[in-house]
């Protein structure tokens, strides 16, 4: 997502990297080509047009830095609009005094609403929660034992009971204090598009449960349909954020850039993948970070301490300080990188990458394929690469069924990072960072994030 977008500022902002000064022709005409690529992103025609206007106000402003190039007072201020137009600060997440605290989730059916159930308990999981998930939606057929199968992954209990969703979440929020949970996600019923019933239904719940936090879940891909959708259950219910799931698509990220404007609520979290560990916190500004092509190593930082094995990746670094890294430890450090999710997710967070490159598609069955030629080798195979003769690489060709070019191709290329490994003398900084990251989490196993914040709304 965004990537579209993306293409397009950045067209925007190499025209004016030769340019000396910043007049006012080539503010407006700036201004006019993000204005288009807004619209065509499917932004709010009425948010495209507020966020050019204070654009305007920040570029003609007398407080603009002389010593910024043209380039870089547009990034300047793009990225300022991007972040206050994605919602200004993530969302704080505050616990009831007296446990357990309720989150109600609402949306339409077919939002991904059962799936982000599933991954907002696991992310509660993870900040140190015991968490209760309640299968509230009876409407759906298999709703409630989709819930129980997601929940077995992540070894979450869920409740659930053949009555009705008022029932059945008052009920489930008691079970929670019986076993001493202290979290409960109450999953409920969708419909194909905003009825009376639906929010009737809702409402009940609402003033039943009277929750901490009211998430209303919502297809990315769906474009404008989701900000009007958003905006007519906002007016009928207190909505603390909304979810954005299936942010990873295709669309063009106007549902995301519009939201928060029409509505008013932040966007608290995002789902980045059918993966249930691909969701996320949403932070505006590290989102117009990677959108302005800038990156977002906080995100990957978090992404490597909950994925990566610290043993692992400390033996990885210290044979690349001394030059001798092979294709056994290339293959562990692939599997730790692959946990993080998809590969063109990773580009997007990594400052500097072309956004060609960010744009090309990028198979991760190309990831699958290295790993299996890799697996068809003998370990001492993978420990000396330089012993893998014709017959052997036919051998390991048909092991892994791909052609023997793929494997000389793979072999090769080993070659040639193994040597610029060596003349960076990259490794040794790698292993001096790896070594302070081991003294701040002493203890071995995971590196593993310290929590949630603590804060926002209680009731």
């Amino acid at each position: 997502m965004f990537d579209s977008l993306s293409s397009r500022l950045d067209g925007i902002i190499k025209k004016l990297g030769k340019r000396g000064i910043l007049s006012q022709g080539d503010i407006d005409e700036s201004l006019k080509e993000i204005r288009v690529a807004l619209l065509e992103a499917d932004v709010n025609i009425a948010v495209a047009r507020d966020f050019v206007e204070r654009l305007r106000s920040q570029l003609t402003s007398e407080t603009v830095s002389k010593s910024l190039s043209p380039s870089q007072q547009i990034i300047k201020a793009v990225n300022s609009e991007l972040t206050n137009i994605l919602g200004g600060e993530s969302l704080k997440i505050t616990y009831a005094s007296m446990p357990p605290t309720v989150v109600l989730l609402a949306g339409l059916q077919g939002a991904g609403k059962t799936t982000a159930a599933a991954k907002l308990a696991a992310w509660f999981k993870q900040a140190g929660r015991q968490v209760l998930l309640v299968a509230a939606d009876l409407k759906r057929p298999a709703a409630v034992e989709q819930l129980r199968v997601l929940g077995s992954q992540i070894s979450i209990s869920v409740f659930s009971e053949p009555t009705d969703p008022v029932s059945v979440a008052v009920h489930g929020v008691a079970e929670a204090k019986r076993t001493g949970k202290d979290l409960v996600i109450v999953d409920t019923a969708g419909r194909l598009a905003v009825d009376e019933e639906l929010m009737d239904e809702m409402k009940m719940l609402e003033e039943t449960l009277n929750p901490h936090y009211t998430f209303f879940v919502v297809d990315a891909m769906i474009g404008q349909d989701a900000v009007a959708t958003a905006k007519s259950f906002h007016d009928a219910l207190d909505l603390s954020g909304i979810i954005l799931s299936k942010l990873d698509g295709d669309a063009r990220g106007g549902a995301a850039l519009s939201i928060k404007q029409v509505v008013g609520k932040p966007i608290a979290f995002a789902s980045t993948g059918e993966k249930i560990a691909d969701f996320e916190l949403f932070h505006p500004d590290r989102m117009a970070s990677r959108i302005l092509g800038m990156g977002d190593v906080l995100t990957l930082i978090e992404k490597a301490e909950q994925n990566f094995d610290r043993e692992t990746a400390q033996k990885a670094a210290e044979q690349m300080s001394k030059g001798k890294l092979n294709l056994e430890d290339f293959l562990e450090q692939m599997r730790q990188v692959k946990k993080m999710g998809p590969l063109s997710g990773i580009l997007s967070m990594i400052p500097g990458v072309p956004q060609e490159v960010k744009n090309a598609n990028i198979d991760d069955k190309d990831i699958a394929r290295i790993e299996a030629i890799i697996c068809s080798m003998t370990r001492n195979e993978r420990i000396e690469p330089s012993t893998i003769d014709g017959s052997r690489r036919l051998r390991i060709a048909n092991g892994a069924g791909v052609s023997t070019s793929e494997v000389n191709l793979l072999l090769n290329q080993f070659k040639e990072a193994q040597k610029m490994i060596s003349q960076m003398g990259f490794s040794s900084m790698v292993t001096k960072r790896l070594k302070k990251a081991t003294k701040k989490g002493a203890g071995g196993g995971r590196i593993t994030p310290k929590g949630t914040q603590s804060v926002k709304k209680g009731r």
